[in-house]
């Protein structure tokens, strides 16, 4: 009888040790850090939640959105988008093209929402192009 609980108490120990490793594959977190160390594009949303912000790295920067819901002719959708960079400092070496980049991604997900960039990007956007 103690021979088949501990083989069930290993095989308990096993499922769990295999469910943590999946869980730790599936990071959103983790994932982004890689993103960002390989320097490329990737987000982290989920579309159905609007409470949840979006969180995205583009260059090795960590961006955060706040979705706001508001009224379209039709239904509520996500309206308003406020982004921010989570380390200012991380933000060397983004030009325009790049915001561009970014607020082109975030309408193809959101085509109802209006983007505000938080300082220091909206000092960007604001100059004009010479």
């Amino acid at each position: 009888m103690i021979v088949l609980l501990f083989r069930f108490l290993i095989l308990i120990a096993l499922v769990m040790l295999v469910y943590t490793i999946v869980q730790y594959f599936r990071n959103p977190d983790r994932k982004l850090q890689i993103a960002k160390s390989a320097n490329t594009f990737y987000m982290v949303d989920d579309p159905g939640n609007s409470k949840k912000n979006i969180q995205f790295v583009y260059k090795s920067c960590l961006f955060e959105g706040e979705k706001y819901i508001g009224t379209t002719e039709d239904s509520f959708e996500v309206v308003d988008i406020h982004i921010f960079a989570r380390d200012a400092n991380e933000l060397e070496g983004i030009t325009k093209d790049d915001l561009y980049f970014i607020e082109k991604e975030l309408l193809m997900r959101y085509p109802h929402a209006t983007i505000t960039w938080k300082y220091p990007i909206n000092k960007l956007i604001l100059t004009t192009i010479d």
